[in-house]
Protein backbone atom coordinates (compact mmCIF):
# COMPACT_ATOMS: atom_id res chain seq x y z
CA UNK A 1 0.00 0.00 0.00
CA UNK A 2 1.50 3.47 -0.76
CA UNK A 3 1.78 6.08 1.34
CA UNK A 4 -1.66 7.97 -0.42
CA UNK A 5 -3.58 5.17 -0.12
CA UNK A 6 -3.06 5.09 3.83
CA UNK A 7 -4.77 8.32 3.84
CA UNK A 8 -8.89 8.87 4.47
CA UNK A 9 -9.70 11.53 2.85
CA UNK A 10 -12.81 13.85 4.27
CA UNK A 11 -13.98 15.56 1.55
CA UNK A 12 -14.96 14.22 -2.12
CA UNK A 13 -12.46 14.83 -4.66
CA UNK A 14 -14.24 15.93 -8.06
CA UNK A 15 -13.61 13.57 -11.34
CA UNK A 16 -11.47 15.84 -13.41
CA UNK A 17 -13.47 16.62 -16.96
CA UNK A 18 -11.75 15.71 -19.89
CA UNK A 19 -10.38 19.02 -20.92
CA UNK A 20 -9.47 20.13 -17.20
CA UNK A 21 -6.35 22.19 -16.55
CA UNK A 22 -3.55 19.67 -15.28
CA UNK A 23 -2.25 20.69 -12.51
CA UNK A 24 0.40 20.51 -9.75
CA UNK A 25 0.30 21.36 -6.24
CA UNK A 26 3.95 20.84 -4.15
CA UNK A 27 5.41 21.52 -0.97
CA UNK A 28 8.95 22.49 -0.44
CA UNK A 29 9.56 19.79 1.86
CA UNK A 30 8.97 16.18 2.74
CA UNK A 31 5.68 14.54 2.72
CA UNK A 32 5.30 13.93 6.28
CA UNK A 33 5.84 17.73 7.08
CA UNK A 34 3.83 19.33 4.43
CA UNK A 35 0.67 16.62 4.49
CA UNK A 36 0.65 18.16 8.38
CA UNK A 37 0.09 21.68 6.82
CA UNK A 38 -3.21 22.80 7.46
CA UNK A 39 -3.15 25.04 4.80
CA UNK A 40 -1.80 22.55 1.98
CA UNK A 41 -4.50 20.51 2.44
CA UNK A 42 -7.06 23.10 2.04
CA UNK A 43 -5.57 24.41 -0.92
CA UNK A 44 -5.43 20.83 -2.56
CA UNK A 45 -8.71 20.05 -1.34
CA UNK A 46 -10.00 23.28 -2.88
CA UNK A 47 -8.22 22.28 -6.41
CA UNK A 48 -9.12 18.53 -6.33
CA UNK A 49 -12.99 19.20 -5.74
CA UNK A 50 -13.39 21.27 -8.84
CA UNK A 51 -13.83 19.32 -11.92
CA UNK A 52 -12.00 21.47 -14.12
CA UNK A 53 -8.65 21.05 -12.28
CA UNK A 54 -6.73 17.58 -12.43
CA UNK A 55 -4.37 18.76 -9.52
CA UNK A 56 -1.60 16.35 -8.49
CA UNK A 57 0.73 16.60 -5.86
CA UNK A 58 4.35 16.52 -5.57
CA UNK A 59 6.90 17.02 -2.61
CA UNK A 60 10.77 16.53 -2.02
CA UNK A 61 10.61 13.08 -1.40
CA UNK A 62 7.73 11.40 -3.52
CA UNK A 63 4.66 12.46 -5.77
CA UNK A 64 1.80 11.47 -7.43
CA UNK A 65 1.64 10.52 -10.84
CA UNK A 66 2.31 14.45 -12.57
CA UNK A 67 0.78 15.40 -15.46
CA UNK A 68 3.20 15.21 -18.71
CA UNK A 69 2.30 18.74 -19.33
CA UNK A 70 0.97 20.63 -16.53
CA UNK A 71 -0.21 24.20 -17.06
CA UNK A 72 -0.42 25.51 -13.37
CA UNK A 73 2.38 24.58 -10.68
CA UNK A 74 1.65 25.80 -7.43
CA UNK A 75 3.84 26.11 -3.86
CA UNK A 76 2.89 26.40 -0.75
CA UNK A 77 5.69 28.31 1.03
CA UNK A 78 5.33 28.21 5.09
CA UNK A 79 8.79 28.64 5.58
CA UNK A 80 11.65 30.50 4.75
CA UNK A 81 14.48 28.40 4.05
CA UNK A 82 12.77 26.19 2.25
CA UNK A 83 13.52 28.05 -0.57
CA UNK A 84 16.15 25.68 -1.60
CA UNK A 85 13.85 22.84 -1.91
CA UNK A 86 11.81 24.87 -4.25
CA UNK A 87 14.99 25.71 -6.29
CA UNK A 88 15.36 21.77 -6.58
CA UNK A 89 12.07 20.97 -7.38
CA UNK A 90 11.54 23.56 -9.80
CA UNK A 91 15.02 22.14 -11.63
CA UNK A 92 13.51 18.16 -11.01
CA UNK A 93 10.52 19.30 -13.97
CA UNK A 94 13.04 20.76 -15.93
CA UNK A 95 11.48 24.36 -15.12
CA UNK A 96 14.45 27.25 -15.27
CA UNK A 97 14.27 28.99 -12.02
CA UNK A 98 13.41 32.67 -13.28
CA UNK A 99 9.68 33.43 -14.20
CA UNK A 100 11.15 35.86 -17.40
CA UNK A 101 13.38 32.72 -18.71
CA UNK A 102 10.26 29.96 -19.01
CA UNK A 103 8.49 29.47 -22.36
CA UNK A 104 4.91 29.62 -23.75
CA UNK A 105 4.54 25.63 -23.32
CA UNK A 106 5.76 25.74 -19.57
CA UNK A 107 3.34 26.37 -16.52
CA UNK A 108 2.61 29.32 -14.95
CA UNK A 109 4.01 28.88 -11.33
CA UNK A 110 2.51 30.27 -8.67
CA UNK A 111 2.86 30.35 -4.67
CA UNK A 112 1.21 31.54 -1.76
CA UNK A 113 1.26 30.87 1.86
CA UNK A 114 2.38 33.19 5.64
CA UNK A 115 6.09 33.50 3.82
CA UNK A 116 4.99 34.94 0.03
CA UNK A 117 2.21 37.18 1.67
CA UNK A 118 4.49 38.50 4.32
CA UNK A 119 7.45 39.75 1.75
CA UNK A 120 7.46 38.22 -1.56
CA UNK A 121 10.30 40.12 -2.46
CA UNK A 122 13.45 37.81 -2.39
CA UNK A 123 11.38 35.19 -4.21
CA UNK A 124 9.89 37.39 -6.54
CA UNK A 125 11.76 36.66 -9.56
CA UNK A 126 11.05 33.31 -9.48
CA UNK A 127 7.06 33.18 -9.23
CA UNK A 128 5.20 34.09 -12.08
CA UNK A 129 2.01 34.40 -9.92
CA UNK A 130 1.60 35.38 -6.24
CA UNK A 131 -1.51 34.91 -4.00
CA UNK A 132 -1.61 37.24 -1.45
CA UNK A 133 -3.57 36.58 1.81
CA UNK A 134 -6.50 33.89 3.04
CA UNK A 135 -7.23 30.97 -0.05
CA UNK A 136 -11.33 30.37 0.81
CA UNK A 137 -11.79 32.96 -1.84
CA UNK A 138 -8.83 33.88 -3.79
CA UNK A 139 -7.93 30.66 -4.94
CA UNK A 140 -11.41 30.37 -7.22
CA UNK A 141 -11.08 33.88 -8.45
CA UNK A 142 -7.81 32.86 -9.42
CA UNK A 143 -8.82 29.70 -11.55
CA UNK A 144 -11.48 31.42 -12.98
CA UNK A 145 -9.69 34.02 -13.83
CA UNK A 146 -7.18 31.75 -15.43
CA UNK A 147 -9.59 29.94 -17.38
CA UNK A 148 -11.07 33.02 -19.15
CA UNK A 149 -7.10 33.18 -20.67
CA UNK A 150 -6.22 29.57 -20.75
CA UNK A 151 -5.43 29.42 -24.09
CA UNK A 152 -3.86 32.92 -24.69
CA UNK A 153 -0.16 33.40 -24.61
CA UNK A 154 1.81 33.83 -21.32
CA UNK A 155 1.80 37.88 -21.24
CA UNK A 156 -1.67 38.19 -21.58
CA UNK A 157 -2.41 35.61 -18.76
CA UNK A 158 -0.53 37.59 -16.67
CA UNK A 159 -1.79 40.77 -17.27
CA UNK A 160 -5.29 39.61 -16.90
CA UNK A 161 -4.77 37.86 -13.65
CA UNK A 162 -2.67 41.04 -12.22
CA UNK A 163 -6.34 42.97 -12.07
CA UNK A 164 -7.70 40.08 -9.81
CA UNK A 165 -7.30 41.39 -6.30
CA UNK A 166 -5.00 39.47 -4.51
CA UNK A 167 -3.00 38.04 -7.13
CA UNK A 168 0.52 40.24 -7.67
CA UNK A 169 2.48 39.39 -10.90
CA UNK A 170 6.01 40.82 -9.73
CA UNK A 171 7.41 40.96 -13.37
CA UNK A 172 4.61 43.74 -13.98
CA UNK A 173 6.33 45.78 -11.17
CA UNK A 174 9.97 47.38 -11.58
CA UNK A 175 11.93 48.15 -8.38
CA UNK A 176 14.75 50.88 -8.61
CA UNK A 177 17.53 51.44 -6.21
CA UNK A 178 19.49 54.92 -5.53
CA UNK A 179 22.65 52.37 -6.21
CA UNK A 180 23.26 48.88 -6.38
CA UNK A 181 23.99 48.83 -2.59
CA UNK A 182 21.56 51.55 -1.69
CA UNK A 183 17.88 51.79 -0.72
CA UNK A 184 14.81 51.42 -3.05
CA UNK A 185 14.12 54.32 -4.88
CA UNK A 186 10.74 52.91 -6.12
CA UNK A 187 8.36 50.55 -6.80
CA UNK A 188 5.87 50.72 -9.29
CA UNK A 189 3.64 49.07 -11.75
CA UNK A 190 5.31 48.76 -15.48
CA UNK A 191 2.53 50.91 -17.35
CA UNK A 192 -0.79 52.39 -16.02
CA UNK A 193 -2.62 49.07 -16.48
CA UNK A 194 -1.53 46.73 -13.81
CA UNK A 195 -2.60 48.62 -10.26
CA UNK A 196 -0.29 50.03 -8.28
CA UNK A 197 -0.72 48.01 -5.15
CA UNK A 198 -2.04 44.62 -4.37
CA UNK A 199 -4.31 43.91 -1.82
CA UNK A 200 -3.80 41.18 0.61
CA UNK A 201 -7.02 39.39 0.61
CA UNK A 202 -8.80 38.09 3.93
CA UNK A 203 -11.53 35.45 4.30
CA UNK A 204 -14.06 36.99 6.85
CA UNK A 205 -16.37 34.11 6.87
CA UNK A 206 -17.13 32.06 10.47
CA UNK A 207 -16.24 28.63 8.90
CA UNK A 208 -12.30 28.43 9.37
CA UNK A 209 -10.40 25.20 8.06
CA UNK A 210 -10.35 21.60 9.27
CA UNK A 211 -8.17 18.78 7.93
CA UNK A 212 -8.98 17.67 4.43
CA UNK A 213 -6.83 14.43 5.21
CA UNK A 214 -5.50 11.97 7.94
CA UNK A 215 -2.97 9.78 8.11
CA UNK A 216 -0.77 8.29 10.25
CA UNK A 217 2.71 9.02 7.93
CA UNK A 218 2.15 13.52 8.83
CA UNK A 219 4.51 14.48 11.43
CA UNK A 220 1.71 14.19 13.93
CA UNK A 221 0.76 11.22 13.70
CA UNK A 222 -3.38 10.86 12.79
CA UNK A 223 -4.27 13.98 13.65
CA UNK A 224 -6.94 15.81 12.70
CA UNK A 225 -6.57 19.48 13.04
CA UNK A 226 -9.94 22.15 13.55
CA UNK A 227 -9.16 25.83 13.19
CA UNK A 228 -10.49 27.22 16.13
CA UNK A 229 -9.63 31.43 15.84
CA UNK A 230 -7.98 33.23 12.89
CA UNK A 231 -5.37 35.81 14.10
CA UNK A 232 -5.10 36.76 17.76
CA UNK A 233 -6.25 39.99 19.33
CA UNK A 234 -3.83 41.04 21.49
CA UNK A 235 -1.60 42.33 18.71
CA UNK A 236 1.93 42.08 20.31
CA UNK A 237 4.03 44.42 17.98
CA UNK A 238 6.57 41.40 16.66
CA UNK A 239 4.06 39.42 15.53
CA UNK A 240 3.12 38.54 11.99
CA UNK A 241 0.65 36.07 13.03
CA UNK A 242 -1.49 38.89 14.49
CA UNK A 243 -0.39 41.99 12.37
CA UNK A 244 -0.48 40.09 9.25
CA UNK A 245 -3.91 38.20 9.36
CA UNK A 246 -6.53 40.52 11.21
CA UNK A 247 -8.72 41.17 11.94
CA UNK A 248 -9.65 38.55 14.84
CA UNK A 249 -12.20 35.80 13.63
CA UNK A 250 -13.74 32.53 15.47
CA UNK A 251 -15.45 29.84 14.07
CA UNK A 252 -19.00 29.28 14.68
CA UNK A 253 -20.01 26.85 17.60
CA UNK A 254 -22.92 25.33 16.31
CA UNK A 255 -22.64 25.77 12.48
CA UNK A 256 -19.00 24.70 11.92
CA UNK A 257 -16.56 24.09 14.47
CA UNK A 258 -18.70 21.08 16.84
CA UNK A 259 -19.72 19.75 13.61
CA UNK A 260 -16.31 19.67 12.12
CA UNK A 261 -14.99 18.19 15.17
CA UNK A 262 -17.29 15.21 15.49
CA UNK A 263 -16.91 14.36 11.62
CA UNK A 264 -13.05 14.07 12.38
CA UNK A 265 -12.97 12.31 15.52
CA UNK A 266 -14.99 9.66 13.26
CA UNK A 267 -12.04 8.52 11.45
CA UNK A 268 -9.45 9.38 14.83
CA UNK A 269 -9.09 9.53 18.28
CA UNK A 270 -6.53 12.39 17.67
CA UNK A 271 -7.63 16.27 17.70
CA UNK A 272 -5.77 19.37 17.18
CA UNK A 273 -7.02 22.78 17.78
CA UNK A 274 -5.41 25.47 16.08
CA UNK A 275 -5.36 29.04 15.83
CA UNK A 276 -2.63 32.02 17.28
CA UNK A 277 -4.86 32.11 20.24
CA UNK A 278 -7.49 29.30 20.56
CA UNK A 279 -8.16 30.06 24.37
CA UNK A 280 -9.45 33.23 23.61
CA UNK A 281 -12.46 32.22 21.74
CA UNK A 282 -15.82 33.61 23.04
CA UNK A 283 -16.86 30.25 23.86
CA UNK A 284 -13.72 28.06 24.34
CA UNK A 285 -15.74 26.58 27.68
CA UNK A 286 -18.40 25.26 25.78
CA UNK A 287 -15.54 23.40 23.54
CA UNK A 288 -14.22 22.15 27.06
CA UNK A 289 -17.47 21.04 27.95
CA UNK A 290 -18.01 19.40 24.32
CA UNK A 291 -14.53 17.13 24.54
CA UNK A 292 -15.64 16.13 27.92
CA UNK A 293 -18.46 13.90 27.27
CA UNK A 294 -17.62 10.40 28.26
CA UNK A 295 -17.71 9.33 24.48
CA UNK A 296 -14.55 11.08 24.01
CA UNK A 297 -12.73 9.93 26.55
CA UNK A 298 -9.94 7.89 24.30
CA UNK A 299 -9.31 11.50 22.41
CA UNK A 300 -6.16 12.49 22.61
CA UNK A 301 -5.98 16.56 22.20
CA UNK A 302 -3.33 19.02 21.46
CA UNK A 303 -3.77 22.96 21.54
CA UNK A 304 -1.64 24.71 19.60
CA UNK A 305 -1.43 27.91 21.88
CA UNK A 306 -3.07 29.07 24.90
CA UNK A 307 -3.11 32.37 26.25
CA UNK A 308 -1.08 32.79 29.41
CA UNK A 309 -3.91 34.02 31.54
CA UNK A 310 -6.75 31.62 29.95
CA UNK A 311 -5.05 28.96 31.12
CA UNK A 312 -7.25 27.57 33.86
CA UNK A 313 -7.02 24.59 36.31
CA UNK A 314 -10.54 22.97 33.88
CA UNK A 315 -8.00 23.74 30.35
CA UNK A 316 -5.28 21.96 32.42
CA UNK A 317 -7.74 19.01 33.85
CA UNK A 318 -9.45 18.48 30.40
CA UNK A 319 -6.35 18.26 28.70
CA UNK A 320 -4.86 15.80 31.34
CA UNK A 321 -7.51 13.34 30.97
CA UNK A 322 -7.25 13.85 27.25
CA UNK A 323 -3.84 12.30 27.07
CA UNK A 324 -1.96 15.55 27.07
CA UNK A 325 1.12 15.74 29.35
CA UNK A 326 2.08 19.38 28.64
CA UNK A 327 0.94 22.93 27.51
CA UNK A 328 2.95 25.75 25.82
CA UNK A 329 2.48 29.66 26.89
CA UNK A 330 4.02 32.11 25.51
CA UNK A 331 5.17 34.84 27.75
CA UNK A 332 8.50 36.62 25.72
CA UNK A 333 10.39 38.13 28.76
CA UNK A 334 10.17 37.65 32.38
CA UNK A 335 10.64 41.84 32.14
CA UNK A 336 7.41 43.23 32.86
CA UNK A 337 9.19 46.57 31.33
CA UNK A 338 9.67 44.41 27.87
CA UNK A 339 6.13 43.08 27.89
CA UNK A 340 4.30 46.70 28.13
CA UNK A 341 6.85 47.47 25.05
CA UNK A 342 5.83 44.26 23.13
CA UNK A 343 2.16 44.87 23.94
CA UNK A 344 2.09 41.30 25.83
CA UNK A 345 -0.54 42.06 28.23
CA UNK A 346 0.78 39.82 30.96
CA UNK A 347 1.59 40.59 34.66
CA UNK A 348 3.71 38.17 37.00
CA UNK A 349 1.08 36.94 39.09
CA UNK A 350 -0.87 35.41 36.08
CA UNK A 351 2.13 33.84 34.82
CA UNK A 352 3.06 32.18 37.70
CA UNK A 353 -0.75 31.19 38.09
CA UNK A 354 -1.07 30.17 35.11
CA UNK A 355 2.08 27.85 35.67
CA UNK A 356 0.37 26.72 39.25
CA UNK A 357 -3.21 25.89 37.39
CA UNK A 358 -1.52 23.57 35.01
CA UNK A 359 0.12 21.79 37.86
CA UNK A 360 -3.01 21.56 40.23
CA UNK A 361 -5.00 20.15 36.65
CA UNK A 362 -3.03 17.32 36.64
CA UNK A 363 -0.34 18.51 33.63
CA UNK A 364 3.55 16.95 33.89
CA UNK A 365 5.13 19.90 31.99
CA UNK A 366 4.67 23.15 31.26
CA UNK A 367 6.83 24.94 28.12
CA UNK A 368 7.49 28.43 28.10
CA UNK A 369 8.24 30.49 24.99
CA UNK A 370 10.47 33.74 25.58
CA UNK A 371 12.58 36.06 23.21
CA UNK A 372 15.78 38.11 23.76
CA UNK A 373 16.92 41.03 21.14
CA UNK A 374 13.60 42.68 21.78
CA UNK A 375 13.88 46.57 21.06
CA UNK A 376 15.07 48.52 24.16
CA UNK A 377 16.10 45.23 25.84
CA UNK A 378 18.38 45.30 28.59
CA UNK A 379 20.55 42.84 30.23
CA UNK A 380 18.96 43.62 33.51
CA UNK A 381 15.40 42.36 31.35
CA UNK A 382 17.41 38.76 30.74
CA UNK A 383 17.99 38.48 34.56
CA UNK A 384 14.24 39.35 34.74
CA UNK A 385 13.64 36.39 32.69
CA UNK A 386 15.69 33.53 35.12
CA UNK A 387 14.27 35.02 37.99
CA UNK A 388 10.61 34.74 36.84
CA UNK A 389 11.37 30.64 35.66
CA UNK A 390 12.66 30.83 39.29
CA UNK A 391 9.74 31.97 40.67
CA UNK A 392 7.60 29.66 38.83
CA UNK A 393 9.94 26.79 39.78
CA UNK A 394 9.80 27.96 43.32
CA UNK A 395 5.75 27.53 42.94
CA UNK A 396 5.27 24.51 40.75
CA UNK A 397 8.03 22.09 42.67
CA UNK A 398 7.58 18.81 40.82
CA UNK A 399 6.39 20.99 37.28
CA UNK A 400 8.72 20.13 33.88
CA UNK A 401 9.46 23.20 32.95
CA UNK A 402 11.25 24.50 29.64
CA UNK A 403 11.89 27.52 28.60
CA UNK A 404 12.17 27.85 24.62
CA UNK A 405 13.56 31.21 23.55
CA UNK A 406 14.05 32.68 19.96
CA UNK A 407 15.76 35.68 18.97
CA UNK A 408 13.86 38.33 18.01
CA UNK A 409 13.68 38.79 13.83
CA UNK A 410 11.49 41.54 12.39
CA UNK A 411 8.68 41.17 10.30
CA UNK A 412 6.67 43.03 7.52
CA UNK A 413 3.74 44.70 8.71
CA UNK A 414 4.36 44.84 11.83
CA UNK A 415 5.16 47.86 13.66
CA UNK A 416 8.66 46.08 14.66
CA UNK A 417 9.60 45.66 11.01
CA UNK A 418 12.05 48.84 11.64
CA UNK A 419 14.21 47.40 13.91
CA UNK A 420 17.14 45.07 13.16
CA UNK A 421 18.32 42.03 14.94
CA UNK A 422 20.39 42.77 18.27
CA UNK A 423 23.77 41.56 18.18
CA UNK A 424 24.14 41.35 21.65
CA UNK A 425 21.29 38.80 21.39
CA UNK A 426 23.66 35.79 21.29
CA UNK A 427 25.51 36.46 24.84
CA UNK A 428 22.03 36.38 25.74
CA UNK A 429 20.96 33.53 24.65
CA UNK A 430 24.14 31.85 26.06
CA UNK A 431 23.45 33.85 29.78
CA UNK A 432 20.15 32.23 29.87
CA UNK A 433 21.37 28.84 28.72
CA UNK A 434 23.74 28.90 31.93
CA UNK A 435 22.06 30.24 34.35
CA UNK A 436 18.58 28.44 34.08
CA UNK A 437 20.41 24.88 33.38
CA UNK A 438 22.33 25.00 36.44
CA UNK A 439 19.04 25.37 38.13
CA UNK A 440 17.13 22.28 36.14
CA UNK A 441 15.44 24.16 33.78
CA UNK A 442 15.52 22.80 30.61
CA UNK A 443 16.53 25.46 28.13
CA UNK A 444 16.11 25.55 24.37
CA UNK A 445 17.00 28.30 22.49
CA UNK A 446 16.73 28.83 19.00
CA UNK A 447 19.83 29.40 16.51
CA UNK A 448 20.98 32.92 16.68
CA UNK A 449 22.46 32.42 12.90
CA UNK A 450 19.35 30.96 11.24
CA UNK A 451 17.38 34.08 13.26
CA UNK A 452 19.74 36.59 11.16
CA UNK A 453 19.12 34.20 7.74
CA UNK A 454 15.44 34.60 8.63
CA UNK A 455 16.20 38.23 9.43
CA UNK A 456 17.20 38.48 5.97
CA UNK A 457 14.75 36.91 3.98
CA UNK A 458 12.08 38.21 5.90
CA UNK A 459 13.22 42.06 5.17
CA UNK A 460 14.46 41.37 1.56
CA UNK A 461 14.00 42.83 -1.16
CA UNK A 462 14.31 41.56 -4.70
CA UNK A 463 18.25 42.08 -5.36
CA UNK A 464 18.85 38.98 -2.70
CA UNK A 465 17.25 36.80 -5.31
CA UNK A 466 20.89 36.06 -6.73
CA UNK A 467 22.00 35.66 -3.13
CA UNK A 468 19.55 32.91 -2.74
CA UNK A 469 20.78 30.81 -5.58
CA UNK A 470 24.56 31.17 -4.49
CA UNK A 471 24.03 29.79 -1.40
CA UNK A 472 21.99 27.15 -2.46
CA UNK A 473 25.78 26.32 -4.75
CA UNK A 474 28.17 27.02 -1.97
CA UNK A 475 25.97 24.88 0.49
CA UNK A 476 23.36 24.77 3.25
CA UNK A 477 24.85 26.42 5.63
CA UNK A 478 25.19 30.33 7.86
CA UNK A 479 28.47 30.50 6.19
CA UNK A 480 27.34 30.06 2.54
CA UNK A 481 25.78 33.09 3.34
CA UNK A 482 28.40 35.14 4.07
CA UNK A 483 30.65 33.67 1.14
CA UNK A 484 27.38 34.71 -1.41
CA UNK A 485 27.40 38.62 0.62
CA UNK A 486 31.49 38.46 -0.30
CA UNK A 487 31.24 37.35 -3.92
CA UNK A 488 28.07 39.83 -4.47
CA UNK A 489 29.83 42.35 -2.72
CA UNK A 490 29.18 45.93 -5.01
CA UNK A 491 26.04 44.41 -6.31
CA UNK A 492 23.92 44.57 -3.34
CA UNK A 493 23.77 45.63 0.02
CA UNK A 494 25.40 44.16 3.16
CA UNK A 495 24.00 42.18 5.44
CA UNK A 496 24.26 44.18 8.03
CA UNK A 497 21.70 46.61 5.96
CA UNK A 498 18.75 43.76 5.78
CA UNK A 499 19.14 41.89 9.00
CA UNK A 500 20.43 44.65 11.91
CA UNK A 501 20.42 48.08 10.61
CA UNK A 502 17.19 50.12 11.98
CA UNK A 503 15.35 51.85 9.43
CA UNK A 504 13.64 55.26 8.86
CA UNK A 505 9.78 55.11 9.81
CA UNK A 506 8.79 57.64 7.62
CA UNK A 507 11.83 57.71 4.98
CA UNK A 508 12.32 54.22 4.13
CA UNK A 509 10.67 52.86 0.82
CA UNK A 510 10.08 49.39 2.28
CA UNK A 511 10.63 46.51 -0.17
CA UNK A 512 6.76 45.16 0.28
CA UNK A 513 5.55 49.00 -0.26
CA UNK A 514 3.54 47.76 -2.80
CA UNK A 515 1.76 45.04 -0.74
CA UNK A 516 -1.33 46.19 1.68
CA UNK A 517 -1.32 44.34 4.52
CA UNK A 518 -4.40 44.70 7.02
CA UNK A 519 -3.60 48.12 9.09
CA UNK A 520 -2.22 51.15 6.93
CA UNK A 521 1.64 52.18 7.52
CA UNK A 522 0.93 55.09 9.82
CA UNK A 523 -1.20 52.83 12.17
CA UNK A 524 1.68 50.95 12.55
CA UNK A 525 4.05 53.68 12.98
CA UNK A 526 1.71 54.98 15.83
CA UNK A 527 2.11 51.70 17.64
CA UNK A 528 5.92 51.67 17.16
CA UNK A 529 6.00 55.30 18.45
CA UNK A 530 3.64 53.84 21.32
CA UNK A 531 5.94 50.89 22.27
CA UNK A 532 8.71 53.67 22.77
CA UNK A 533 7.39 55.39 25.29
CA UNK A 534 7.46 52.52 27.96
CA UNK A 535 10.32 54.59 30.25
CA UNK A 536 13.26 52.40 30.70
CA UNK A 537 12.75 51.38 34.08
CA UNK A 538 9.44 50.07 35.74
CA UNK A 539 9.01 50.28 40.00
CA UNK A 540 10.95 47.61 41.73
CA UNK A 541 7.33 46.02 42.73
CA UNK A 542 7.13 44.65 39.40
CA UNK A 543 9.97 42.33 38.78
CA UNK A 544 10.03 38.65 40.10
CA UNK A 545 13.50 39.77 41.28
CA UNK A 546 11.89 41.88 43.92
Amino acid sequence: MTVFQQERLLFNPATPEVNAIPAIFAFPNTYTVGITSLGFQIVWATLAMRSDVDVRRLFTDLSETLPRNPELLGFSVSWELDYINLFNLLESLDIPLHSIERQENQPLVFGGGTVLTANPEPLADFFDVILLGDGEDLLDRFIDAYQQVRHADRTTKLRHLAQVPGIYIPSLYQVTYHSPEGEIKDISPIDANIPATIQKQTYRGNTLSASTVVTEKAAWENIYMVEVVRSCPEMCRFCLASYLTLPFRTASLTDSLLPAIEKGLKVTNRLGLLGASVTQHPEFEAILDYLSQSQYQDVRLSIASVRTNTLTQKLASTLANRDTRSITIAVESGSERLRQIVNKKLTNEEIIQAAINAKEGGLKALKLYGMVGIPKESMSDVEDTVAMMSAIKKATPGLRLTLGCSTFVPKSHTPFQWFGINPDAKKRLKFLEKNLRKQGIDFRPESYNWSVIQALISRGDRRLGKLLQLTREFGDSVGSYKRAFKELRGQIPSLDYYVHEYWQAEERILPWQHIQGPLPQKTLVKHLEEAMTVPDKLSPVNNFSN
